[in-house]
């Protein structure tokens, strides 16, 4: 798809701005605290993956040890805090564009009509449950820099484990199965490739296409306000946007 931009590739615009401004702390504290109680309260990293992966993420953007155990000991009930939950809404986006939204939360009902609200001023409508998630697969994704030729490199990555490889501007985007994650980073790492980042996301399988200007600025103006909240861990959409129409934004 050279010459269009999907999901992943703004969301890694949007979380370079996140970063800057400090947004992503607050989200990354939340995704510890849901990862220490689904995980039943195991705090080790070794033996509970979702933490291991928001631990490597608060690492990726230097997040401070302390925070990261502040967020720990809220987790565990050492320090006050609400009852958090993970939820994942769906919806459309203008141009029947599809959206998954995962949120931690402490107020559920808070959480879903602030983003029934985003939506609703966007042009958007929330879906029930399975309207949308088809259109996606879960997967591990690990992002590298393109320290080859970019032909060789592909050919070493899928080598080493990975399911499959697409090549963005500044970054070669590699994906596996949910399971084989972290093997697949341990066998980058051994092989002399450091890898990015390092997360499970929802990967479209089916895209809708916008060629409209209006409609591919309505939708970019979705996400970003739906990536602006507190509660709202990840936004996933399936739009494949011509650059041309990413420019004028």
């Amino acid at each position: 798809m050279s010459g269009h931009s999907k999901w992943s590739t703004i969301h890694r615009q949007k979380e370079a701005a996140d970063q800057k401004r400090g947004a992503m702390f607050t989200k990354i504290a939340n995704a510890i605290i849901v990862a220490v109680r689904s995980g039943g309260g195991v705090t080790d990293p070794e033996l509970n993956f979702k933490l291991r992966l928001a631990i490597e993420k608060a690492r990726s953007v230097n997040m401070p040890k302390e925070n990261i155990q502040r967020a720990i000991d809220r987790a565990v009930g050492k320090t006050e805090g609400g009852a958090f939950e993970e939820i994942v809404y769906e919806g459309y986006g203008p141009g029947g564009v599809g959206y998954l939204i995962e949120a931690a939360t402490d107020n559920r009902q808070r959480t879903i009509q602030e983003i029934k609200n985003i939506f609703d001023r966007s042009g958007g409508t929330i879906a029930s449950p399975g309207a949308v998630s088809f259109n996606f697969k879960k997967m591990g994704l690990i992002t590298i820099e393109k320290t080859l030729p970019v032909d060789e490199l592909i050919l070493k990555v899928i080598d080493l484990g990975a399911e499959d490889v697409e090549e963005e501007d500044e970054v070669l985007e590699v994906y596996t199965l949910p399971e084989k994650l972290m093997e697949v980073k341990k066998n980058l790492e051994e092989a002399g490739i450091q890898p990015k980042t390092v997360e499970m996301v929802q990967r479209p399988v089916n895209f809708v296409l916008v060629s409209d200007q209006k409609v591919a600025q309505q939708n970019l103006s979705l996400m970003e306000k739906l990536e602006g909240m507190d509660d709202v861990q990840k936004v996933y959409a399936n739009f494949d946007i011509p650059d041309e129409l990413i420019a004028v934004n």
